[in-house]
């Protein structure tokens, strides 16, 4: 497994690859790997891909004032250990200054995906997340790319970014890993203090219930989502939002029917979780 820290010479190696005939993939993420990240190897190798690069870089434009960006958790003896257990072929991992330079001055930005949902509490977080994700795919020079159905927003985010600059890139989004208790996996996890990774469980529950009713014929959708938000208030979570949103547009709905998305972002203690589950009708 190789691992690369500069640009230039992420681009030289992806580029040789594609020259022999390789379909690369590349899977970004922040590091602390778990298994929902793995799962995403596994997704890329499903999709055709032959090559998979996996991208570690805790990317400072995308976190705002007071948040965790310093204390972030972060393993990159632990995270390569990992990747090479899966076989993966790179590791790119550039510092801030080799993503940013000090005058850099150019940010990439999606304009209707990004207004609602997390960016109301995090202004500032899409920008920072397509701005390194452009400058991710142009380092790297993937095929493929593969984001977590856990971040949905986000993943809708770079779906039409990808569209609209025309970014010869197919994106995959690979389905929510969850602990065996339901908890979709997530590298924050590891500030829950065990009575709020408890409380916590409300939201895969409730999320699980939610579906179970829209399935069963139930649509009195304004009632559901606040016995969601009650039984997760009742939980001790902090309620940041509970949306209901057409799975593609992320426009809000008001009525079962369709693509559906049911995002939620909620505070437990000091950490924020988000999850969501789709639903069709």
């Amino acid at each position: 497994m190789k691992i690369i820290r500069t640009i230039r010479e992420m681009q030289e190696w992806s580029d040789a690859k594609r020259r022999a005939g390789a379909t690369l993939a590349v899977i970004p993420t922040m590091g602390f790997l778990h298994e929902g990240h793995l799962s995403l190897i596994d997704t890329a190798r499903k999709n055709g891909a032959d090559t998979v690069i996996v991208t570690i870089f805790v990317n400072p434009t995308q976190f705002g004032p007071n948040e965790d960006f310093d204390k972030y958790p972060r393993d990159f003896e632990h995270d390569t250990t990992l990747l090479e257990s899966k076989n993966v072929d790179a590791v790119f991992a550039p510092t801030a200054d080799e993503m940013y330079p000090k005058d850099s001055s150019t940010w990439v930005v999606e304009e209707k995906l990004s207004k609602g949902l997390c960016a109301k509490t995090r202004p500032i977080h899409f920008r920072g997340v397509t701005t390194v994700v452009s400058k991710l795919f142009l380092a790297t020079l993937p095929h493929i790319a593969v984001f977590g159905q856990k971040d949905g927003q986000q993943a809708r985010i770079i779906k039409r970014m990808v569209r609209d600059l025309n970014f010869p890139i197919r994106i995959v989004i690979s389905p929510i890993i969850r602990e065996a208790d339901g908890l979709a996996r997530s590298s924050r996890n590891k500030y829950l203090s065990k009575e709020e990774h408890r409380n916590a469980l409300s939201l895969s529950r409730g999320l699980a219930k939610l579906k179970a009713e829209i399935e069963s014929g139930r649509t009195d959708l304004a009632a559901m989502l606040a016995e969601l938000r009650a039984s997760i208030e009742a939980s001790s979570g902090v309620v940041d939002y509970i949306e209901a949103v057409d799975s593609e547009t992320l426009e809000p709905i008001t009525e079962i029917g369709g693509s559906m998305m049911f995002p939620v972002a909620v505070y437990f203690g000091k950490t924020r979780l988000i999850d969501n589950i789709l639903a069709e009708k």
